[in-house]
Parts: C-alpha cells; sequence; structure tokens
C-alpha cells in the first residue's frame, strides 16, 4: 500500500511507467490551466480554488501515501495501458513532485485560505503549468534534473536514454539547413504579422 514506485522484472530499483507520469502530467495540467484562464478572464476563483484543493490531494497522495492510488496517475494509466511501458527511476520524481507539492500547498494557503488575488498565485500557477507543461509534452521533468545535480548516484533509467550522454543522437534527430531555414522565415513572418505596424510607425516617425 505504501510505496513509491514499483518493482518491475530486470530492474534493480523501483520504477514509474513514463507514458502514465505523462498522462497524468497531462491531464492536471488541462484541467489547470482551463481553471486558471477562467479565473483570470471572468474573475471567478472558484474553480481555481477546486483544481488547487484537488491539485494539493493529488499531489499528497503520490508523495506521502503511493502514486498509483492518485487519481491522475489512476486515469493516466487507464489511458495508456494498451502502450507498451517506457520505464524510469522512481526515486527523482519524488523529488519533482515534492516541487509540485510545495507549489501546490503555496496555492491552496493564498487562493483557498486567504483569497489573494494577485502577482504572486499568477506566477506560481504560471511555474506550476510550465513544469507540467514540459514533462506531458515534452518528456523534460525539471525536478528530475535537480536531481541529478545534487546526487551523488545519478538516474540510471530516464526516458528516451536522456541520461546517457555518450549515446548521441541519431541522423533523424538532427535539423537540416532546409528545416531552420523555414522554422527562421516562419518565426520573422509572425513577428512581422504581429509588430508590423508598430514598426512601420517607428520606420515613418
Amino acid at each position: 500500500m505504501f510505496a513509491f514506485g514499483e518493482k518491475v522484472e530486470n530492474y534493480d530499483t523501483l520504477m514509474f511507467n513514463e507514458r502514465e507520469v505523462r498522462a497524468a502530467a497531462g491531464i492536471v495540467f488541462l484541467f489547470a490551466f482551463m481553471a486558471f484562464m477562467s479565473g483570470f478572464l471572468t474573475g471567478n476563483n472558484e474553480p481555481t480554488k477546486l483544481m488547487v484543493s484537488v491539485f494539493l490531494f493529488d499531489f499528497f497522495i503520490r508523495i506521502f501515501i503511493n502514486p498509483k492510488y492518485s487519481p491522475s496517475m489512476v486515469v493516466g494509466r487507464w489511458i495508456v495501458n494498451n502502450q507498451k511501458p517506457e520505464y524510469t527511476d522512481a526515486a527523482p520524481k519524488r523529488w519533482a513532485w515534492s516541487f509540485g507539492f510545495i507549489l501546490a500547498a503555496v496555492m491552496f494557503y493564498l487562493v483557498v485560505l486567504n483569497e489573494i488575488r494577485g502577482p504572486a498565485n499568477i506566477l506560481t500557477c504560471a511555474l506550476c503549468l510550465g513544469l507540467l507543461f514540459f514533462e506531458a509534452v515534452f518528456g523534460i521533468c525539471a525536478g528530475c534534473k535537480v536531481y541529478n545535480l545534487v546526487h551523488q548516484e545519478k538516474v540510471k533509467h530516464c526516458p528516451g536514454g536522456v541520461c546517457d550522454l555518450s549515446r548521441g543522437r541519431d541522423k533523424i534527430q538532427y535539423l537540416n539547413f532546409v528545416q531552420k531555414s523555414i522554422f527562421t522565415l516562419s518565426v520573422l513572418a509572425l513577428f512581422y504579422l504581429a509588430f508590423g505596424d508598430i514598426i512601420s510607425l517607428l520606420i515613418k516617425g
């Protein structure tokens, strides 16, 4: 009942299925983003209060009981249970989710208990959303990166083999000249469309 990670055959440490972890991060990000935008656009903080409370409860279960029983992880497992697992070490996730729990506790104090509105809760919420987004979309766990910096024993099993710095990249992972050029032109075009009028006024003035 009380554990952090699960035993997997042929692995000597407790593990997580990274696909479940990313799915759970995506689920939490979706509802947190909707609650944040609802409060930001309408001024109604009730959805934000509800989401912060659920977020804190979810991460409490992850850290102090067992991650596989947290609501977001249960739904994440159910959604990706037909996909082949991709295993990652459990230890750095506790480090990462502790950051999430602290941020959720801060938000709970600010928004739920004291109904404070201002830069502090906006920045805290934005940081939470950013960390969740990078985990769900890119598989980048910021807390796991910090774990490797402060622990002598490095993580052995990382998503996509990112811990193996000697692995190098495959040919399909490199950007060629055409890709870089198209991306650069796209950014310049978007910048011109967004700020073209301002630039024209500055040139004329």
